[in-house]
Protein backbone atom coordinates (compact mmCIF):
# COMPACT_ATOMS: atom_id res chain seq x y z
CA UNK A 1 0.00 0.00 0.00
CA UNK A 2 1.41 3.40 -0.91
CA UNK A 3 1.64 6.19 1.69
CA UNK A 4 -1.24 7.99 -0.03
CA UNK A 5 -3.59 4.98 -0.16
CA UNK A 6 -6.72 5.38 1.99
CA UNK A 7 -7.04 3.22 5.09
CA UNK A 8 -10.05 0.97 4.76
CA UNK A 9 -11.59 -0.03 8.10
CA UNK A 10 -13.21 -3.47 8.44
CA UNK A 11 -16.95 -3.33 7.90
CA UNK A 12 -19.14 -2.95 10.95
CA UNK A 13 -20.74 -6.26 11.84
CA UNK A 14 -24.27 -6.72 13.17
CA UNK A 15 -25.12 -9.47 15.64
CA UNK A 16 -28.27 -10.41 17.52
CA UNK A 17 -27.71 -11.85 21.02
CA UNK A 18 -30.74 -13.92 22.01
CA UNK A 19 -31.68 -15.70 25.20
CA UNK A 20 -33.02 -19.23 24.70
CA UNK A 21 -36.69 -20.23 25.04
CA UNK A 22 -38.41 -21.35 28.21
CA UNK A 23 -37.64 -24.56 30.14
CA UNK A 24 -39.36 -26.35 33.00
CA UNK A 25 -36.66 -25.00 35.32
CA UNK A 26 -37.47 -21.45 34.23
CA UNK A 27 -41.07 -22.05 35.32
CA UNK A 28 -39.85 -23.40 38.66
CA UNK A 29 -37.44 -20.45 38.97
CA UNK A 30 -34.42 -22.73 39.38
CA UNK A 31 -30.89 -21.55 38.73
CA UNK A 32 -29.99 -23.51 35.59
CA UNK A 33 -26.41 -22.44 35.05
CA UNK A 34 -24.58 -25.06 33.03
CA UNK A 35 -27.02 -27.86 33.88
CA UNK A 36 -28.40 -29.17 30.60
CA UNK A 37 -32.18 -28.64 30.59
CA UNK A 38 -34.38 -29.04 27.50
CA UNK A 39 -36.88 -26.53 26.16
CA UNK A 40 -40.53 -27.06 27.01
CA UNK A 41 -43.33 -26.58 24.48
CA UNK A 42 -43.69 -22.91 25.36
CA UNK A 43 -39.96 -22.46 24.76
CA UNK A 44 -40.26 -24.02 21.31
CA UNK A 45 -43.11 -21.65 20.50
CA UNK A 46 -40.99 -18.72 21.70
CA UNK A 47 -38.18 -19.81 19.38
CA UNK A 48 -40.57 -19.90 16.42
CA UNK A 49 -41.90 -16.46 17.35
CA UNK A 50 -38.36 -15.08 17.56
CA UNK A 51 -37.61 -16.46 14.11
CA UNK A 52 -40.58 -14.54 12.76
CA UNK A 53 -39.33 -11.33 14.41
CA UNK A 54 -35.86 -11.85 12.93
CA UNK A 55 -37.07 -12.63 9.40
CA UNK A 56 -36.60 -9.06 8.19
CA UNK A 57 -33.06 -8.71 9.58
CA UNK A 58 -31.12 -10.78 7.02
CA UNK A 59 -29.66 -13.36 9.38
CA UNK A 60 -27.04 -15.34 7.44
CA UNK A 61 -25.55 -17.54 10.19
CA UNK A 62 -26.70 -18.91 13.56
CA UNK A 63 -24.27 -19.74 16.38
CA UNK A 64 -25.37 -21.16 19.73
CA UNK A 65 -24.30 -22.39 23.13
CA UNK A 66 -23.99 -26.16 23.14
CA UNK A 67 -26.46 -26.48 26.03
CA UNK A 68 -29.70 -28.10 24.83
CA UNK A 69 -32.02 -25.17 25.56
CA UNK A 70 -29.93 -22.78 23.46
CA UNK A 71 -29.10 -25.33 20.78
CA UNK A 72 -32.73 -26.26 20.16
CA UNK A 73 -33.81 -22.61 20.16
CA UNK A 74 -31.18 -21.93 17.50
CA UNK A 75 -32.13 -24.98 15.45
CA UNK A 76 -35.80 -23.97 15.35
CA UNK A 77 -34.88 -20.45 14.24
CA UNK A 78 -32.36 -21.61 11.62
CA UNK A 79 -34.84 -24.08 10.16
CA UNK A 80 -37.57 -21.45 9.98
CA UNK A 81 -35.20 -18.97 8.31
CA UNK A 82 -33.96 -21.59 5.83
CA UNK A 83 -30.35 -21.47 7.06
CA UNK A 84 -27.60 -24.07 7.28
CA UNK A 85 -26.78 -26.10 10.37
CA UNK A 86 -26.20 -24.21 13.61
CA UNK A 87 -22.61 -23.74 14.79
CA UNK A 88 -22.08 -24.64 18.46
CA UNK A 89 -19.64 -22.92 20.80
CA UNK A 90 -19.24 -23.93 24.46
CA UNK A 91 -17.91 -20.43 25.17
CA UNK A 92 -21.51 -19.21 24.92
CA UNK A 93 -22.71 -21.28 27.87
CA UNK A 94 -24.49 -19.78 30.85
CA UNK A 95 -22.52 -18.82 33.94
CA UNK A 96 -21.85 -21.72 36.27
CA UNK A 97 -23.77 -20.82 39.46
CA UNK A 98 -21.87 -23.01 41.90
CA UNK A 99 -23.77 -23.98 45.03
CA UNK A 100 -26.92 -22.19 43.83
CA UNK A 101 -27.20 -24.24 40.64
CA UNK A 102 -30.32 -26.41 40.43
CA UNK A 103 -31.97 -24.68 43.39
CA UNK A 104 -34.89 -22.30 43.66
CA UNK A 105 -34.45 -19.05 45.52
CA UNK A 106 -36.27 -20.48 48.53
CA UNK A 107 -33.97 -23.51 48.49
CA UNK A 108 -30.90 -21.26 48.26
CA UNK A 109 -32.09 -19.37 51.34
CA UNK A 110 -32.81 -22.59 53.26
CA UNK A 111 -29.66 -24.50 52.31
CA UNK A 112 -27.13 -21.66 52.08
CA UNK A 113 -28.51 -18.83 54.25
CA UNK A 114 -25.28 -16.87 54.65
CA UNK A 115 -24.42 -17.01 50.95
CA UNK A 116 -27.99 -16.12 50.03
CA UNK A 117 -28.04 -13.13 52.38
CA UNK A 118 -24.83 -11.82 50.80
CA UNK A 119 -26.29 -12.28 47.33
CA UNK A 120 -29.55 -10.52 48.21
CA UNK A 121 -27.59 -7.62 49.70
CA UNK A 122 -25.38 -7.33 46.62
CA UNK A 123 -26.15 -9.24 43.41
CA UNK A 124 -22.52 -8.85 42.39
CA UNK A 125 -21.66 -11.38 45.11
CA UNK A 126 -20.60 -14.64 43.47
CA UNK A 127 -21.77 -17.86 45.20
CA UNK A 128 -19.16 -20.42 46.13
CA UNK A 129 -17.81 -22.30 43.08
CA UNK A 130 -19.68 -19.99 40.68
CA UNK A 131 -17.92 -18.33 37.75
CA UNK A 132 -16.72 -14.79 38.30
CA UNK A 133 -18.16 -12.00 36.14
CA UNK A 134 -14.79 -11.34 34.52
CA UNK A 135 -14.38 -15.00 33.54
CA UNK A 136 -17.86 -15.18 32.02
CA UNK A 137 -17.39 -11.90 30.13
CA UNK A 138 -13.99 -12.96 28.76
CA UNK A 139 -15.16 -16.30 27.37
CA UNK A 140 -18.31 -14.70 25.98
CA UNK A 141 -16.30 -11.95 24.31
CA UNK A 142 -14.06 -14.53 22.65
CA UNK A 143 -17.03 -16.63 21.53
CA UNK A 144 -18.97 -13.65 20.18
CA UNK A 145 -15.87 -12.49 18.30
CA UNK A 146 -15.68 -15.94 16.69
CA UNK A 147 -19.36 -15.68 15.78
CA UNK A 148 -18.90 -12.16 14.44
CA UNK A 149 -16.22 -13.37 12.04
CA UNK A 150 -18.99 -15.06 10.06
CA UNK A 151 -20.45 -11.63 9.29
CA UNK A 152 -17.29 -10.32 7.62
CA UNK A 153 -17.88 -9.39 4.01
CA UNK A 154 -21.35 -10.91 3.84
CA UNK A 155 -23.46 -7.85 4.57
CA UNK A 156 -25.72 -10.06 6.71
CA UNK A 157 -26.17 -10.42 10.44
CA UNK A 158 -25.27 -13.27 12.78
CA UNK A 159 -27.64 -14.61 15.41
CA UNK A 160 -26.01 -15.79 18.64
CA UNK A 161 -28.26 -17.85 20.94
CA UNK A 162 -26.94 -17.89 24.48
CA UNK A 163 -28.15 -17.31 28.04
CA UNK A 164 -29.40 -14.32 30.01
CA UNK A 165 -26.69 -14.15 32.65
CA UNK A 166 -23.87 -14.55 30.15
CA UNK A 167 -25.27 -12.01 27.68
CA UNK A 168 -25.73 -9.45 30.45
CA UNK A 169 -22.17 -10.02 31.73
CA UNK A 170 -20.80 -9.52 28.22
CA UNK A 171 -22.72 -6.29 27.58
CA UNK A 172 -21.80 -4.92 31.02
CA UNK A 173 -18.09 -5.58 30.48
CA UNK A 174 -18.10 -4.13 26.98
CA UNK A 175 -20.26 -1.03 27.53
CA UNK A 176 -20.38 -0.35 31.28
CA UNK A 177 -24.17 -0.79 31.26
CA UNK A 178 -25.72 -3.94 32.70
CA UNK A 179 -29.06 -4.82 31.10
CA UNK A 180 -31.97 -5.83 33.32
CA UNK A 181 -32.84 -9.54 33.60
CA UNK A 182 -33.80 -10.95 30.20
CA UNK A 183 -36.98 -12.84 29.47
CA UNK A 184 -36.94 -16.02 27.41
CA UNK A 185 -36.48 -15.04 23.76
CA UNK A 186 -35.34 -11.49 24.56
CA UNK A 187 -32.77 -10.35 22.00
CA UNK A 188 -30.25 -7.50 21.79
CA UNK A 189 -29.01 -6.10 18.49
CA UNK A 190 -25.35 -5.10 18.80
CA UNK A 191 -22.62 -3.96 16.46
CA UNK A 192 -18.96 -4.99 16.45
CA UNK A 193 -16.11 -2.90 15.19
CA UNK A 194 -12.55 -3.93 14.33
CA UNK A 195 -11.75 -4.24 18.05
CA UNK A 196 -14.31 -7.10 18.35
CA UNK A 197 -16.11 -5.33 21.22
CA UNK A 198 -19.89 -5.26 21.22
CA UNK A 199 -21.41 -1.81 21.02
CA UNK A 200 -24.78 -0.05 20.83
CA UNK A 201 -26.95 -2.74 22.47
CA UNK A 202 -30.60 -2.25 21.61
CA UNK A 203 -33.42 -4.57 22.65
CA UNK A 204 -35.24 -6.05 19.66
CA UNK A 205 -38.93 -5.00 19.75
Amino acid sequence: MSPTSPIVEPAQRVLFLARHGETAWNLEQRWQGQTDVDLNDAGRAQAAALAARLAAHRITRVVASDLARARETAEIIARQLGLDDVLLDAGLRERGYGIFEGLTRAECEAQHPEEWARYVADHRHTPTRAELDAVVAARMQAAVARAGAHANGTGGAVLVVSHGGSIRALIAAATGWRPPPMGNGDTYRVTMGPDDLVREPALLP
